[in-house]
């Protein structure tokens, strides 16, 4: 049994072919040349960090499937000031068009050292910006993004730092360990 820890760059699909576009994008192929191990859950193109894969169609479903309600946290770089009264919504749990979100850890938290993306997220002088670290137990289309705009804290960048025990700690960009 293998399990992969991998840090996706931003712009590069969760999967190894691309079927989608004319145009290539860049896929895990690119990256992963271990046969026979799949994505055990997905990671947006423009988001980064940590995607596991494993040829163990169990631990798979474990990782992936809601049900398990694994643990995942991400690095949040949002637009604006979070307040106090934002967390709150956060961490009770927020009214997304598809329902109500598990409640999330949530918390302010000081720039983490990460890589530089490419292409950069946009500077603006006139509108802040800070970074939270957001664990949620669920894995909906985009929830991350969609919470944060709940709250009125729009994402500018998205790093999944963290899924159950396994962390990025480590990875670079492209780089990817077999897991102990």
């Amino acid at each position: 049994m293998s399990l992969i820890l991998f840090n996706k760059p931003y712009g590069v699909l969760s999967q190894f072919t691309d079927s989608g576009t004319q145009t290539a994008r860049p896929t895990l192929s690119a990256y992963i040349d271990v046969p026979g191990v799949y994505p055990a859950g997905r990671l947006d193109r423009d988001s980064e960090g940590l995607l596991l894969l494993t040829d163990d169609g169990r631990l798979q479903a474990r990782i992936a499937d809601p049900r398990f309600k694994m643990p995942k946290t991400y690095l949040v770089q949002v637009e604006g000031a979070p307040q106090e009264a934002a967390l709150r919504q956060l961490r009770q749990g927020v009214r997304l068009n598809d329902g109500l979100t598990l409640p999330a850890e949530a918390e302010c938290i000081d720039p983490p050292e990460l890589w530089p993306r490419d292409p950069p997220v946009r500077f603006r002088k006139s509108v802040p910006d800070h970074w939270i670290s957001l664990t949620i137990r669920e894995g909906r289309n985009r929830q991350v993004r969609r919470m944060t705009a709940a709250v009125g804290l729009p994402t500018l960048r998205l790093v999944r730092w963290r899924i159950g025990d396994w962390t990025l700690e480590g990875l670079a960009p492209g780089e990817y360990r077999i897991a102990d």
